[in-house]
């Protein structure tokens, strides 16, 4: 008797192990937030996406509105293409940016919606047009660098 109420307790103990390890799984490949709602899908060009992955947040507000469904590069215009499923409850002005942004210093990436003020909502299959790139860091910490040596003086020339 004593034997198999420890079996129980091993065996709960497993399960609640295998929980936990495929929570992490899905959380890590950020599917923790599957949603069934309704959806409708828009696209958006952007220079460039930086670290920007598929499944991805559209956060308004600290709200995820919706979420990337897929990147595709544009070879005419050579810029990224990412089409967003956004949840139908939720409904912007035609006008409306789309900015990549980062959670944190190093953290992962999502879109930021900056509602406009057109009349006119988004509807599926539109296009923003107005969007802000990710900032990459390589880049900025090269322009700080490149504007630091700029700015030093030149060194005197020696005196004879």
């Amino acid at each position: 008797m004593q034997r198999s109420k420890t079996d129980v307790w091993v065996g709960l103990f497993v399960l609640l192990g295998a929980a936990a390890i495929l929570f992490l799984a899905l959380r890590a490949a950020n599917l923790t937030s599957l949603s069934l709602s309704s959806t409708y899908t828009i696209a958006a060009k952007f220079d460039n996406i930086g670290g920007l992955k598929p499944k991805a947040a559209v956060k308004s507000a600290g709200v995820v509105v919706g979420r990337v469904e897929a990147i595709e590069f544009d070879d005419k215009s050579f810029q990224a293409r990412v089409t967003l499923a956004m949840q139908t409850r939720y409904t912007f002005p035609k006008d409306s940016s789309l900015k990549i942004l980062t959670s944190g210093l190093l953290g992962e990436q999502y879109i930021g919606i900056e509602a406009g003020a057109d009349d006119k909502n988004l509807s599926a299959g539109d296009t923003v047009t107005t969007t802000q790139s990710a900032v990459v860091l390589e880049n900025l910490i090269g322009q700080f660098l490149y504007n630091k040596a700029a700015d030093t003086p030149a060194a005197p020339a020696p005196k004879k």
